[in-house]
């Protein structure tokens, strides 16, 4: 290990804001500076991000947070995940002859989230008002902001697919028929309209703050928003992924019965840190889970970038991410056996089938009464779904295409103790066309379900599709750690690799984040096509040779990445007696931590 750290541990009392791209920590730490709290800074720095990283999350995107309140001494979910509309059902989607959901297009649907989770946890926790909190984003899409080389790319790739099939993704993306230029100044006009009169509308309901943000909730669910969403899904017909035009399930009924709401965090104990995740209708019990397996290992003897804490670790996410497979989703709809997931009795039996070789099979455990479910995935990962992606798409290795959606991450503490570490995604610009007028395209999440009678992850009206996203807290004593990343599949897995070395090798939050991280492709994808990949993993090449040899002699199928391309955690610590600190990844060379 070295001590070289590519950028400087960011240290204060006053506030610290981290996420992916420097223009929203900017922002939310504005917002901090104005006096705001950590509610208000985040709010701020997740509009922004949709702003200016429109191909990784948007207005109609998802998202789930997880906050502390110093004040109510809590911390708990905002589940701002969009279920499924309620003309989703299988046969509807069985009967086009599909097999899997497309990937992107107006099939791929579910109600929008992202909005009214923001607006929920600003009126809740905040102390502005939704214009001092929404303005930046305004401004920016109004008056433009320097366009990420990476958007750029993304648009001229997609610039002759939305001219021929989403025109009006076409008129807000490639303005007068060109894509822009890296680094100049992009507008999306229309977007800010949006917001605008949704501010207005808030504005016009009265005078004080909660009223207000109220209002501008109803006038997207219930208002000009839902009402100008549902004309357009009225007629529209739009080209996705499976190479076929489809038509939506979506209605603005839809939009009008569903909110943002408060869960309790998963939570569970690991060498003295109580770790709290979202519940199993996203991945984040797997990190849970894989911390389960590894209490039966000295992680703390083993070199944390050497060869068998490498294989360890992998051989554990593998079991995790089956059991992940096998048996989430929705707890509101199905029995999800997570109890028996996280207990020692279970994970001692996993961590026994942990040897010295990779394994290459998909290995759900069998729970009684379940063993239907863990049958049924080991099938599953087998079966060649005959697809061919064709047309815009959205798995999660950013760092490979230019083409596929990704999601974004912010983490913010405030000179009080409020927390906030949130995972926003969906919505990108290449997972539908624009809806026009909005300046925004709806998501892709429907994608996750399957058109397979009887799993959690089951496609039905009403239900959470099994999400990805996965922000983290962790506390110890009176520490507190924010932490996530952009990723799909590996989110869990990078923020599982950067954790281990904090707690069992002292590695500090900027030093854990630049060092060489590795991932598992064995299990199955949660994106279109959803293939899997048995003992594939991949690894960063600032590991040592002997590491790489020695994982492909134990039968993993080592692929070396990119120097720099793997993982873009972000990081945020309160120690105790008020010290802050903050740490961003250098990769992609757009995330930035800020504070003092």
């Amino acid at each position: 290990m070295t001590d070289f750290l590519t950028r400087p541990e960011i240290r204060g009392t006053f506030g610290v804001v981290t996420s992916t791209h420097w223009l929203a920590s900017a922002v939310g730490f504005g917002i901090l500076e104005k006096g705001g709290n950590a509610f208000d800074a985040a709010v701020a720095t997740g509009f922004v991000l949709q702003i200016v990283e429109p191909h990784l999350n948007g207005p109609a995107g998802d998202l789930p947070v997880i906050y502390h309140s110093a004040e109510r001494g809590e911390t708990r979910v905002i589940c701002a995940q969009g279920v499924a509309p309620a003309g989703a059902t299988i046969e509807h989607y069985t009967a086009q002859g599909l097999t899997l959901i497309p990937g992107s297009g107006l099939l791929s649907t579910v109600v929008p989230g992202a909005f009214d989770g923001w607006l929920l946890l600003l009126r809740d926790h905040g102390s502005l008002s939704l214009r001092e909190v929404m303005q930046p984003a305004i401004d920016y899409a109004r008056d433009g902001h320097p366009i990420l080389p990476r958007v750029a790319r993304t648009i001229s790739g997609l610039s002759d697919y939305f001219a021929t099939e989403w025109p009006s993704s076409a008129a807000v993306w490639t303005p007068g028929g060109a894509a822009p230029q890296a680094n100049t100044l992009f507008r999306n006009p229309d977007l800010a309209s949006t917001y605008e009169r949704l501010v207005a509308e808030g504005e016009d309901a009265g005078t004080e703050r909660c009223t207000q943000i109220d209002a501008a909730r109803k006038a997207w669910s219930a208002g000009f928003v839902a009402d100008t969403i549902g004309d357009f899904l009225e007629t529209a017909e739009v080209h996705d992924v499976s190479g076929k035009a489809h038509r939506a399930v979506m209605t603005k009924e839809d939009m009008a019965g569903w909110s943002a709401s408060y869960e309790d965090t998963l939570r569970y104990d690991y060498h003295g840190w109580t770790l709290h995740k979202t519940a199993p209708w996203s991945q984040g019990p797997v990190l849970l889970q894989a911390l389960a397996i590894l209490k039966h290992f000295d992680l703390a003897g083993m070199d944390p970038m050497g060869e068998e804490f490498v294989h360890t670790v992998i051989e554990a996410i593998k079991l995790a991410y089956a059991d992940r497979e096998a048996y989430y989703g929705d707890p509101a709809h199905s029995d999800i056996p997570m109890h028996l997931l996280l207990s020692d009795a279970y994970n001692a039996e996993r961590a026994a089938l942990i040897t010295r070789q990779a394994s290459l099979d998909q290995r759900p455990g069998r729970i009684a009464g379940f063993e239907h479910l863990a049958e049924a995935y080991v099938k599953r990962a087998a079966q060649d779904f005959g697809v061919t992606a064709a047309a815009p798409q959205e798995p999660t290795m950013a760092h490979l295409t230019e083409r596929r959606g990704d999601t974004v991450h912010l983490d913010v503490i405030d000179r009080w103790g409020n927390m906030v570490s949130a995972t926003p995604s969906g919505g990108w610009l290449q997972s539908n066309p624009v809806v026009p007028g909005l300046g925004f395209p709806l998501n892709s999440r429907a994608q996750m379900f399957w058109l397979e009678e009887g799993l959690p992850s089951s496609l039905a009206p009403g239900r959470r599709p099994r999400t990805t996203l996965t922000p983290s807290m962790a506390e110890k004593g009176d520490a507190r750690i924010a932490f996530g990343t952009p990723g799909g599949d590996q989110q869990d897995q990078w923020q599982l690799v950067w954790f281990l070395r904090f707690v069992h090798h002292g590695l500090d939050l900027q030093q854990g984040i630049d060092a060489p991280l590795f991932h598992s492709m064995h299990f199955q994808g949660s994106f279109y096509p959803r293939e899997a990949k048995p003992g594939e993993m991949m690894i960063e090449p600032n590991v040592t040779q002997g590491t790489v040899e020695g994982l492909r002699a134990r039968g993993h199928r080592v692929t070396v990445a990119e120097p720099w391309t793997v993982g873009r955690l972000t990081a945020a610590m309160r120690h105790p007696g008020g010290c802050l600190q903050a740490a961003a990844t250098p990769r992609l060379m757009q995330a930035y931590a800020i504070g003092r």
